[in-house]
């Protein structure tokens, strides 16, 4: 019997040898996934390129949280295995387990809703950070709203005793955010984004473009410090809201440079549907290994309940590309005028957050409702924050946003109504949205959600896709045709 042999270099990255031609195919085939829109690249168009993602390679090479599913497929062509682990740094770490308790002693700041009171881990929040604790290389799948800002800055404070920890977020907004959060935990805290880089704090909060900006300046010579002396005795990395780092990026860092940071921890509130995004996660982090659902947070009273009332104007243009279609649907002045005055209706219940895709139809749309603000990835970071804070103290305040900015991780309070203009088809998007309007605020405990639409052919479809998407997350909803012209 041929004996296969298993090299295990650092945290992420094996390579096995002695294998044939034949089964190392059949490694490389069982882990390729197609990339979408790839069969739309000149590279594929010109056969440069199959348009799909390999995380096993003819070489050998492959990932170690892969090979659970490697090593079925190695004993049915026949194969002993010799392991070679070529670690020769400490991966082995002892945690005690949290109580909703253990951080009593410390209250929550001014301005939180729970002012003045001991900060108290919710069960779930247990739960989560405990199972975190025995598995240092998992990702738990969180509802936003659910606290999972506190739960990183806890799992932080428990790997103080051996070394640093980097956490990674998605925008400079929730930099901010979190930085709040370990400065009220009492947690030796830096950030490294825009002008504000600090580099010798205990936990450095970072976004991964910020990051990934380092690590490029880095090799090129132009860096202000070397990409390894920025994750000097770093033994832990947290990827909040996990799903939105870039594929590419999330694989090249965490698999290269950072491959032997052995605690690897991600949150996010919705795994990616696209299987190549999915193992992107996996092979980098490790397996998700819990579920914290909105529904079940929902019916426990931590969430605001909802509906989603899906508003699809009737348009009788048709079109041949999606993009084509979409240019009518954000340009065409009447029809946004439209939307403008049903938004201002709708905020007579309550402060409304709009999310739009494009800038343009975003300012025109604002502009036509008087007292609304526009706000976009131009708009300075403080400004922003600023903005989302005046929601806890009003009523009737409308902002439209880019998705870009707004329907990922910010805690946005007291919002009554969620405006979603064309959101698309992509899972992430559309639950990450509906989730900045699912935080409970004071004496709010239901969000409506508006999701308007079109009749044209694209839209018609990727309303289908979202009411898919609307069932599975638990969220009811109503449809009503609108006749606008």
């Amino acid at each position: 019997m041929a004996t296969a042999k298993i090299v295990i270099t650092d945290e992420t990255n094996c390579k096995i040898t002695n294998l044939d031609l034949n089964t190392r195919k059949k490694l490389v085939n069982k882990f390729k996934y197609d990339i979408p829109g790839a069969k739309y690249t000149p590279a594929v168009r010109l056969g440069r390129w199959d348009g799909k993602k390999a995380f096993a390679q003819l070489g050998g090479s492959t990932y170690i949280n892969l090979l659970p599913e490697i090593l079925p497929l190695l004993d049915s062509e026949g194969y002993d295995i010799d392991l070679e682990d070529l670690r020769d740094y400490n991966n082995n770490f002892s945690f005690n387990a949290v109580t909703e308790d253990s951080y009593a002693h410390i209250l929550w700041p001014k301005g939180h809703q729970l002012e003045g009171k001991p900060i108290m881990l919710r069960d779930y929040q247990v739960d989560a950070i405990n199972i975190f604790l025995q598995n240092t290389q998992s990702i738990s799948c969180i509802s936003t709203g659910a606290g999972k800002t506190l739960l990183t800055a806890v799992l932080s404070h428990k790997v103080e005793p051996y070394g640093r920890s980097i956490v990674i977020v998605p925008s400079k907004d929730l930099v901010k955010q979190t930085e709040s959060d370990y400065i009220n935990l009492g947690l030796d805290v830096g950030v490294f984004y825009g002008d504000r880089k600090e580099y010798t704090k205990t936990h450095t909060i970072c976004t991964w473009q910020s990051l990934n900006s380092l690590f490029k300046n880095s090799k090129n010579g132009e860096a202000p410090i070397p990409f390894t002396e920025f994750i000097d005795r770093v033994v832990c990395v947290i990827c909040d809201e996990c799903h939105s780092i870039k594929a590419d990026v999330l694989l090249t860092m965490l698999t290269g440079v950072m491959a032997r940071i052995p605690i690897r921890w991600g949150v996010t509130g919705t795994i990616p549907k696209e299987e190549f995004e999915k193992r992107s996660l996996q092979v980098a982090i490790g397996d998700v290994i819990g579920t914290v659902k909105a529904s079940d947070l929902q019916e426990r009273g931590v969430l605001s309940n909802c509906h989603v009332n899906i508003r699809q104007l009737v348009d009788h243009g048709e079109y041949k590309a999606y993009q084509d279609e979409l240019k009518y649907l954000l340009t065409t002045t009447s029809r946004l005028d439209y939307i403008a005055k049903m938004i201002q209706e709708i905020s007579q219940t309550g402060n409304t957050l709009v999310l739009i895709d494009r800038v343009e139809p975003g300012k025109m749309i604002a502009e036509a409702i008087p007292g609304a603000v526009f706000l976009s990835g131009a708009s300075k970071s403080t400004d922003r924050k600023e903005n989302y804070d005046t929601f806890a103290v009003n009523d009737g305040k409308v902002t439209v946003a880019t998705y870009g900015i707004a329907a990922v991780g910010i805690n946005i309070v007291n919002i009554h109504n969620m405006v979603l203009i064309e959101p698309g088809k992509s899972f992430v998007r559309v639950i990450q949205s509906i989730g900045r309007g699912l935080r409970k605020g004071h004496e709010k405990d239901f969000v409506n959600i508006w999701d308007i639409t079109s009749t044209c052919k694209f839209s018609k479809r990727h309303l289908t896709t979202r009411k898919k998407f609307y069932t599975e997350s638990s969220y009811p909803y109503s449809i009503e045709k609108v006749t606008w012209q």
